[in-house]
């Protein structure tokens, strides 16, 4: 699975894009027993109609969501997730 993360609109061209990361990772990562890659595209805000048309011929299996941004990390999956001093140390000394 290959998952883009935008920060602004859709934008037409990040299917072609998807479709080459998809190319790639299926010929050189995926193992011949597992099925063909997906990605997904998410974007701060898309129009229906303009992904629509975007996805009409495309040939790889690909979805384009939106999302949100919330400035607290919802009670259920506080202690679920890494603090920011975890996810720093875990970073440490990669280039």
């Amino acid at each position: 699975m290959a998952l883009e993360l935008k920060i602004g609109e859709f934008e037409p061209e990040y299917i072609g894009k998807m479709q080459f990361y998809l190319s790639v990772l299926d010929d050189t990562v995926r193992l011949p027993e597992e099925q063909p890659s997906i990605g997904i595209i998410l974007c701060k805000s898309k129009d229906r109609l303009i992904v629509e048309y975007a996805l009409k011929d495309a040939t790889l299996p690909i979805g384009v969501s939106s999302y949100s941004v919330t400035p607290n990390v919802p009670i259920r999956l506080q202690g679920q997730l890494p603090s920011a001093d975890q996810i720093a140390s875990l970073l440490t000394g990669i280039d």
